[in-house]
């Protein structure tokens, strides 16, 4: 029987809130089949898209991988600290960012569609 699209929604969401690090469409896959070994990646695939158009996920575009959001951010912009050493994610509320963002991009009529930003680095555990 297949699954409902919220209920395949969740199970995404607990799949990558029990993983400390950002996760591929294929890993949250691999973790998927353990219980539904007839899952195939369309599906992983179209769930994750629908969880990052809600603000429920975001997609590191840099890495190719996913995070849950950890924020409460409608009108904002997260702001995703990925450590290069040990592959941590911070997620930061960036709402001052939006106007300045908003600003520079009207200058040539782009209008977007969502904002992320990311910035690599190393966290402070690595760093000391």
């Amino acid at each position: 029987m297949r699954k409902r699209a919220t209920a395949r929604q969740d199970d995404v969401l607990t799949v990558l809130r029990g993983c400390e690090k950002p996760m591929t469409a294929y890993q949250i896959l691999e973790m998927l089949q353990a219980d539904e070994p007839d899952i195939a990646p369309p599906t992983v695939y179209r769930t994750l898209s629908a969880l990052t158009d809600q603000g429920r996920a975001h997609r590191l575009e840099s890495i190719k991988a996913f995070v849950p959001c950890r924020c409460d951010h409608v009108e904002s912009v997260p702001v995703l600290a990925i450590c290069e050493d040990c592959g941590s994610v911070e997620e930061h509320d960036g709402s001052d960012l939006l106007p300045k963002l908003t600003t520079l991009t009207a200058s040539s009529a782009f209008h977007a569609d969502r904002h992320i930003v990311e910035i690599h680095g190393r966290c402070g555990i690595c760093a000391a």
